[in-house]
């Protein structure tokens, strides 16, 4: 990104560029522009269209997504998808020879086009393309945030000197020393102001020693040479400013409309502010000329000049084009159209469906503001409101709201924005305000099954928030909202009533609704339905997480022959918290770093805490302290002052468990009593319930025999509530070890025989460790052999590295001689080192997916999983992608057989 004032050079560095590689690359380019940065995909559209013609032999959906964002199908996609097809795209260009791709002025590409493009830019990692853009602005934040910069700075004095003389070579010295003084070494400066100065116009000189802002000298400049011209040259000039994708056709057309003639465009053409492309496009050497023309024109001029064009416009774009002219000439002369206001609502659905959000929520504002009726004007806003949100304009979405309360009753609102003031609150406000606004709006809604999710949302919120008083007002509201069931799911109601009441005295009748349905609730619902879901934690404390998994095992296999990325990634999100109580930690590794990547894009700050609290654990696990720390860190700084309660907790559990697995008991005792002590910030009964059996053992062994045996209370009404297995198995556990002889012995037996207790790993090393360190205490060191060798290898699997260590310390103490692997055995059973994407990779390989296949799936290009699979092969020691069936992916990516 080259970057600096407008005028200091920028474009014609990429000029230079382009010219430069033109002989042996394949240069492809676009601009960002006023009017365009309303159009959607308006740059994408340019960019591509000298090779629109190899976009069919892309995959079926990735054609289908760019032909849909192209306007030349009606399809609909995932705005992910639409990078896909674009990274894709240009890799496939890239073989043939290195690709150039070029944006002037990334300022005024409109949205989607500059998101798609940083999309791509983040990507290109192994592809012979280089992508050079200009702005006027530093890229700290917004789309470009992660590019390279480079500012383009001033011309020292002497090189501004070459230049004022070689502009105006007749002027004096001193004329040229007051130029440069006041141009302060821009380029374009120095050549309107010595230009001025040598047509006689002294209007836009400096006096001696006078040094002031180019910006307004510069439009003084431009204001005295279009002041110079007649008035249907000036016309002319109008017309290049407002059409500015300047069509020679179209702005011609237009022209006649205004009654121009030849002679009025000749002397526009050679006023020096306009230039020809070599498409025969109209252009202004730059858009700080085009900005004055326009501005300083008299407001009936540009009503004018806009009727004339929305009346010729024709093309592709016409539609999108000409209600936006003709709003532009009502603005001019501030008069409301309800026609014209019909018009833009329409476009902007249209760019609506075509992933255009920021378009269209752009266009249903100017709409809103140009309609006659309040009501009007109030669906509007709201359907603006939405779409900005959709488009992760929070802010815009606020105002937007905020205008259309100003003209319609809450009530009202509420229906016609879907919820939305209380959906913005969930996520980036407060939840317990969050909680009160979805339920206010859930008893408003008109639709049951709107009425439904609201409802849903505001329950999440209050669970999320620790604030059990509101969870139950909130499903206590949401009942009497929809008694009747007529409404899509609502045989769900039931269920969710058992997921968030707190307590509950059905014991197995609880357990049996819960379990029944779960396996074929996501084939029924798609979209926000999800959120009648249990969030993850509490789904594994019900202790349902193999059903859970089954049903989004299926969904995924779905969506991964769909072009519904961002809905798989978060389908695979969903399946972390599973697979870590399942011990697919190799896995789960993956689907959360995956996650945490598309949700960062995206702004999901939700689904991005939700896979950094997975990761913590996962480096508790392992013994890696400091990754802990700084995750934990992270939660607390951003969500503490939200009150989002459930990610503090999971922060101080994982600060907590880490802590106990590096022998600092009371330390772990200390945070993790937090987690259910009223009024912290880390509390939460879903999390202190996971914890239970961490905090119990970290309190025994700092003393704390009472806290210990709260613990094992609070695992004992769960167990009897939803019968578990794991939760009856920690109960056991927990008993086991406050009691003392034969029966601390029959509760450890009893937590390791509970059916289905095996299926959680950790745990159940877990459980083995603890008895076996209890047996050899109690010097029956065979007996404590045979448990600390089976916790030992399941820790290894897992490779939970302080639990590896103490059971060997264990296992020395009893006699035992621990297993000490040979290099060659090492290398055949300790599991294979890949990185995140580089198992992502070779799974879907793995699966027989495709090189295009995989990298539509995991966001990046067809070359760069190319590069992951020649690394990944000698890993593992194979040669090819049939060796990949041989590989056990849950287990430590060994070889099977």
């Amino acid at each position: 990104m080259l970057w600096g004032d407008p005028g200091i050079g920028k474009t014609a560095l990429l000029e230079y560029v382009a010219e430069s590689a033109a002989a042996d690359f394949t240069v492809l380019r676009c601009g960002g522009t006023r009017l365009e940065s309303g159009l959607t995909f308006a740059a994408l559209h340019e960019l591509l269209w000298p090779v629109t013609d190899r976009i069919s032999t892309l995959p079926e959906p990735q054609a289908n997504a760019l032909n849909g964002a192209l306007g030349t199908s009606n399809d609909v996609a995932d705005r992910f998808l639409i990078g896909v097809a674009v990274l894709t795209l240009v890799g496939e260009l890239a073989k043939e020879r290195p690709v150039l791709i070029i944006a002037d002025d990334a300022q005024w590409l409109d949205e989607p086009s500059a998101r798609c493009l940083a999309f791509v830019a983040r990507r290109l990692r192994n592809e012979p393309v280089v992508m050079l853009l200009t702005g006027h602005d530093d890229p700290v934040d917004g789309p470009w945030e992660k590019l390279a910069a480079l500012e383009v700075r001033e011309l020292g004095d002497e090189d501004a000197r070459l230049l004022a003389r070689a502009v105006a070579p007749q002027a004096d010295e001193a004329v040229i020393r007051r130029t440069i003084r006041a141009a302060a070494g821009n380029p374009l400066a120095l050549q309107e102001l010595t230009t001025s100065v040598a047509a006689g116009d002294i209007s836009t000189h400096p006096l001696a020693d006078e040094r002031i802002a180019v910006g307004p000298r510069l439009r003084r400049a431009f204001r005295a040479r279009i002041e110079r011209l007649s008035a249907p040259a000036r016309t002319a000039l109008l017309l290049a400013a407002a059409d500015d994708r300047s069509d020679r056709n179209t702005v011609g057309q237009a022209g006649l409309v205004l009654g121009l003639d030849a002679v009025a465009w000749d002397e526009a053409l050679h006023s020096g502010l306009l230039t020809t492309r070599s498409d025969g496009r109209i252009c202004f050497r730059h858009q700080l000329m085009e900005a004055v023309v326009y501005e300083e024109a008299p407001p009936a001029n540009r009503q004018a000049v806009h009727h004339a064009l929305a009346s010729v416009l024709t093309g592709e774009n016409a539609d999108e084009l000409r209600p936006w002219h003709l709003a532009a000439a009502l603005e001019a002369v501030s008069r409301p159209d309800e026609e014209v206001a019909r018009l833009l609502e329409e476009s902007a659905h249209r760019s609506w469906a075509r992933g255009g959000c920021a378009t269209a929520a752009r266009a249903l504002r100017r709409a809103a503001k140009l309609s006659p009726s309040t009501d009007d004007a109030a669906r509007r806003l709201a359907h603006g409101a939405r779409a900005a949100w959709e488009a992760g304009h929070v802010d815009v979405a606020r105002r937007m709201l905020e205008r259309a309360e100003g003209v319609s009753s809450a009530s009202t609102l509420a229906d016609l924005s879907e919820g939305l003031r209380g959906l913005i609150e969930f996520a980036h406000g407060d939840l317990e305000t969050a909680c009160r606004q979805l339920t206010r709006d859930m008893e408003r809604v008109a639709d049951p099954g709107q009425a439904f999710r609201l409802g849903n949302m505001a329950v999440r919120a209050a669970w999320a928030a620790s604030h059990g008083a509101l969870q139950r007002e909130a499903l206590q509201r949401l009942e009497r909202r929809l008694p009747q069931g007529n409404f899509p799911n609502a045989d769900l109601l039931p269920l969710l009533r058992q997921w968030w009441t707190e307590d509950g005295g059905g014991g197995a009748d609880d357990r049996d609704q819960i379990v029944a349905p779960v396996a074929d609730i996501l084939t029924r619902l798609s979209g926000s339905s999800w959120l009648v879901m249990p969030p993850a934690p509490l789904a594994v404390a019900w202790g349902i997480e193999s059903a859970l998994q089954e049903a989004l095992r299926r969904e995924i296999d779905t969506l991964r022959h769909t072009d519904q990325v961002t809905a798989m990634t978060q389908a695979l999100a969903q399946t972390v918290a599973p697979d870590i109580a399942q011990g697919s930690w190799t896995l789960a590794t993956a689907n959360a770093l995956e996650g945490l990547q598309v949700a960062e894009g995206t702004g999901d700050d939700h689904l991005a805490e939700q896979c950094c609290a997975s990761l913590g654990w996962l480096a508790a696990a392992r013994g890696q302290e400091q990754t802990v720390a700084d995750l934990a860190a992270r939660t607390i700084e951003v969500w503490v002052p939200r009150g989002v309660r459930v990610f503090s907790a999971c922060a101080e559990w994982n600060l907590g468990m880490s802590a106990l697995f590096a022998g600092r008991a009371e330390e772990a005792r200390d945070r993790l009593v937090r987690l259910s002590e009223h009024g912290h910030h880390a509390a939460n009964d879903t999390v202190a319930l996971l914890a239970a059996p961490d905090t119990a053992e970290a309190a025994l062994q700092a003393g704390q025999r009472a806290t210990a045996e709260d613990q094992a209370r609070l695992l004992r009404r769960w167990a009897e509530r939803t019968e578990a297995a794991w939760a009856i198995s920690a109960t056991h556990l927990v008993h086991a070890l406050l009691a003392s002889g034969a029966d601390a012995e029959k509760q450890f037996r009893l937590a390791l025989d509970v059916p289905g207790a095996a299926s959680r790993p950790f745990n159940y090393a877990r459980t083995r460790l603890l008895y076996g360190e209890w047996l050899r205490r109690a010097r029956r060191r065979t007996d404590a052999r045979t448990q600390l060798a089976e916790a030992a290898e399941i820790f290894r699997r897992l490779d939970a590295a302080p639990l590896v260590a103490r059971t060997r310390a264990e296992q020395e103490l009893t006699g035992q001689q621990p297993r000490r692997d040979s290099a060659r055995a090492r290398a055949r059973d300790t599991p294979t080192t890949l990185t995140a994407q580089e198992l992502r990779v070779v799974r879907l390989a793995a699966e027989g997916f495709t090189n295009r296949e995989i990298g539509a799936q995991l966001l990046i290009s067809p070359r760069t999983v190319a590069h992951h699979l020649a690394n990944v092969f000698p890993k593992l020691g194979i040669v090819s992608r049939a060796d990949l069936s041989r590989v056990d992916f849950e287990d430590g990516l060994r070889f099977m057989g």
